[in-house]
């Protein structure tokens, strides 16, 4: 069997960990070799990530790992490179760029290291290393755009700041259109009333329901798909979902090649929500975006970490550098 260089992939979120082997053809093709590890979230502190709780579950999955595809007679060459996705890189990603790439050479021998923001890996995974926008809508909602020279980033901002058009953003109207129907003022939607008062409690409940929690903005979130079950029917709902468009629209138009053909790709879990908010995006996309074009994403964000380690191994990585959202670790 041909020789390989291997490479692996990590994407780390808030719902958990994800760690790939791949094979990268030395020219930036990369496959999956092997299973997926799935692990507990790593948990963030003031200072982010916690870079060393992420070492201790990465370098004994990848060493189970490099370990199968040996037992499986193919050729092992050590790690070539790796790539690391993470959720709060941009922001919060001190720990991990001052501690990581030394911590993966040592532990895997690995002479190159990639850390970048989820968008990053997840912009990857639906594009690939080519020019374009990614919007990732779910309960926030953040827009990466690149013409390859330098990277834009619109939003995702969190719910309080922006996440315009997010599924936090969404539900909150939802919720304000509810209590306005419950006091009679303008605006309020007796449907969406109704969804509420199902799905949450009594109208007057809800504030002691929402304020004092932690994960207001996932709870804010989950009303989203009541707005979407209501807008065939209730022109208050419609128009919410009409708005989150416009503002998902805004940031991918903000952030897109300012010339030439532009790919655009939906990711995240709100655009399962369909056409009540698939439909009125694509059309602002439409009038917003001129020369863009929606495609389906080519796959998630671990798949992007993949692509990203195999451009690294094959010296060939073409997504720009960044301070924030890509650096790269090694020769």
């Amino acid at each position: 069997m041909a020789a390989v260089s291997w490479v692996l992939g990590v994407d780390s979120g808030g719902s958990g960990l994800r760690i790939a082997l791949g094979a990268a053809d030395g020219h930036g093709a990369v496959r999956r070799a092997g299973p997926v590890t799935i692990a507990e979230p790593v948990p963030t502190g003031p200072a982010g990530i916690d870079a060393g709780r992420l070492l201790d579950a990465v370098v004994p999955a990848a060493r189970a790992l490099l370990a199968d595809a040996a037992a499986d007679g193919r050729t092992d060459h050590g790690l070539a490179a790796v790539a690391v996705g993470a959720a709060g890189m941009a922001t919060l990603g001190g720990d991990l760029r001052a501690r990581l790439p030394g911590g993966l050479r040592d532990a895997l021998g690995v002479r190159v290291v990639a850390l970048a923001a989820d968008a990053v890996t997840g912009y990857a995974g639906a594009l690939g290393a080519r020019p374009g926008a990614v919007v990732a809508a779910g309960t926030g909602m953040i827009a990466l755009g690149t013409d390859l020279v330098r990277w834009r980033r619109a939003d995702g901002w969190g719910h309080l700041l922006g996440d315009c058009g997010g599924g936090a953003w969404i539900g909150r109207a939802g919720l304000d259109a509810a209590m306005r129907a419950y006091d009679g003022r303008r605006g309020g939607s007796a449907a969406l009333l109704a969804r509420a008062e199902e799905a949450l409690g009594p109208a007057p409940e809800l504030p002691g329901l929402l304020y004092p929690r932690t994960d207001r903005a996932a709870v804010l979130a989950s009303f989203a798909p009541e707005v979407a079950a209501c807008a065939g029917r209730d022109p208050v709902a419609a128009g919410i979902l009409s708005a989150a468009a416009e503002h998902i629209a805004d940031a991918a138009a903000a952030v897109a090649p300012a010339s030439g053909e532009c790919r655009i790709a939906l990711t995240g879990g709100l655009f399962r929500m369909g056409e009540p908010l698939l439909g009125p995006v694509r059309a602002e996309l439409a009038a917003r975006v001129p020369g863009g074009h929606v495609v389906e994403p080519e796959g998630d964000p671990l798949a992007g970490a993949l692509t990203v380690a195999a451009g690294l191994a094959a010296g060939e990585l073409l997504l720009p550098l960044d301070a924030r959202l890509l650096t790269v670790a090694g020769p």
